[in-house]
């Protein structure tokens, strides 16, 4: 594993549709959810990522990795690194990549907990999940790392 770096961290729990994002710092070790991003296009999405990221000045990103429970990757790990490759070369900001096997269930939980059902759930899930995919990392550090090159 690898260490979360000091300073402001953008997380994002990547999805097709939307996108959770979560704010934190590794030295208070706390996450907060942020955003659901959504927009009929990549570059709508993108925009709303470029203000987010203008407002918080972010030293790092980190992207959600799913998996299968077993650890196996499937079509939506391929996008997700994708995803972040494109975070990085749009942003220049060295990219991380943590497990997020458990992380809806986790905001699921969260959610009901606090109470929060219906359309009211739907529209913060995803940043919930954000916030839990970056505790993940503040906790236990990253899985893969990026800078713009390829690993051989």
């Amino acid at each position: 594993m690898l260490n979360a770096p000091e300073g402001t961290t953008l997380a994002f729990d990547f999805g097709e549709t939307r996108i959770g994002v979560a704010q934190g710092d590794v030295r208070l070790g706390i996450s907060h959810p942020l955003a659901t991003v959504t927009g009929a296009s990549n570059d709508a999405k993108f925009d709303a990522i470029t203000k987010l990221i203008q407002e918080w000045q972010p030293k790092q990103l980190l992207v959600g990795l799913p998996t299968h429970t077993d650890g196996s990757e499937h079509e939506l790990t391929r996008l997700s690194r994708k995803f972040g490759r494109r975070l990085h070369g749009r942003f220049g900001l060295p990219v991380y990549w943590a497990d997020e096997r458990m992380s809806s269930l986790y905001a699921e939980s969260l959610l009901s907990e606090a109470q929060v059902f219906g359309k009211k759930r739907k529209a913060v899930l995803d940043q919930v999940a954000a916030q839990a995919i970056l505790q993940v990392f503040f906790d236990n550090g990253a899985l893969e790392y990026f800078n713009g090159r390829e690993e051989d």
